[in-house]
């Protein structure tokens, strides 16, 4: 493939899916300027393989990549992560009102269910990330992961239930 031609396609096939790469990133590396770094280093890899990419979903192919480049990233750099078990010891709806104290209370909301995802373990925060972030397929999701869909449907179903529990167990003791 020619160069030029190459990075003509690269720019309509990959680069629409940046900000979903950045937001996994940012994601699973819980820090913005990590995940650029991760980010850059996933886009300079895919548009150096880009000659073997043959089609298909550019979106999943990317994020496959740049899954990959975030574990390898969090295996150098925090590999306690990757190990860390979630503890369950330790461990929105949204409503048309527009008063100050509702927005205010729906910021807490949601500020509190960010910091509940971002204390998932990464294989569980990777999934809930996919599928209800970016809304991606259980397909696509276990092709990204490179595992079977069953473990997809049940790592989400695990971390919609740790997620809950832990949101149930904060708002009970009016830790926000």
């Amino acid at each position: 493939m020619e160069e030029k031609d190459k990075q003509s396609r690269f720019e309509v096939t990959i680069l629409p899916h940046l900000d979903a790469a950045y937001n996994l990133a940012r994601w699973l590396t819980r820090n913005d300027h990590d995940a650029q770094d991760v980010v850059q280093d996933a886009f300079l890899r895919a548009f150096k393989f880009f000659g073997g990419f043959r089609g298909g979903n550019g979106r999943s192919w990317l994020l496959s990549i740049v899954r990959n480049t975030c574990y390898n990233w969090l295996e150098k750099n925090r590999r306690k992560e990757l190990g860390t078990v979630f503890d369950e010891e330790i461990h929105l709806l949204e409503d048309t009102a527009a008063t100050p104290e509702m927005r205010l209370s729906q910021n807490l909301d949601r500020e509190l269910v960010r910091q509940v995802v971002a204390e998932l373990p990464v294989e569980f925060r990777e999934i809930i990330i996919l599928r209800e972030l970016e809304e991606m397929s259980y397909k696509e999701i276990a092709e990204i992961a490179d595992i079977p869909i069953g473990t997809v449907m049940s790592r989400l179903a695990r971390a919609r239930k740790l997620l809950q529990e832990s949101l149930t167990q904060r708002l009970a003791g009016g830790t926000k």
